[in-house]
Parts: structure tokens; C-alpha cells; sequence
């Protein structure tokens, strides 16, 4: 029987409940990116060189394909 490999569940952040809020997202920012073999402290700089929307589309343009985020 040949099986195909089981997809890896993304994880899900609603920006709406604590999860959302900039610690967070920069918490996880920093495990996953020592997961990934990322330079986290140049992502950090980046999520946090202007307001909370520019922090989102960073941690997103990083992040985006194993992690959700939701409004």
C-alpha cells in the first residue's frame, strides 16, 4: 500500500484572542525561527520598526506557509 505523506497541521493565531498580541507573535517568531534556521534578531527589527499591522505582514511574509492568521 502506498501512502501519501501526511501534510503537517499549520498552526493557527487568531489576532483577535491573546494569541495576537505583539509579545506573542514575536515569541513565536522567535521559536520558529530557531526552528527554521532564521536570524531572528533581523526578523524582530523588522516586525518592530513600525506599528502592529507592518509587525503582522512581516511575521506573515516569514511565517505565512505553516502558520494562519486570523482577524
Amino acid at each position: 500500500m502506498i501512502a501519501e505523506k501526511p501534510l503537517k497541521k499549520m498552526i493557527e493565531v487568531d489576532l483577535t484572542s491573546q494569541e495576537g498580541n505583539a509579545f506573542y507573535l514575536l515569541g513565536l517568531a522567535r521559536k520558529l525561527s530557531k526552528q527554521l534556521d532564521y536570524n531572528y534578531e533581523n526578523i524582530r527589527d523588522e516586525m518592530m520598526y513600525s506599528d502592529y499591522e507592518n509587525l503582522i505582514k512581516v511575521f506573515d511574509r516569514y511565517f505565512g506557509e505553516i502558520v494562519i492568521l486570523y482577524r
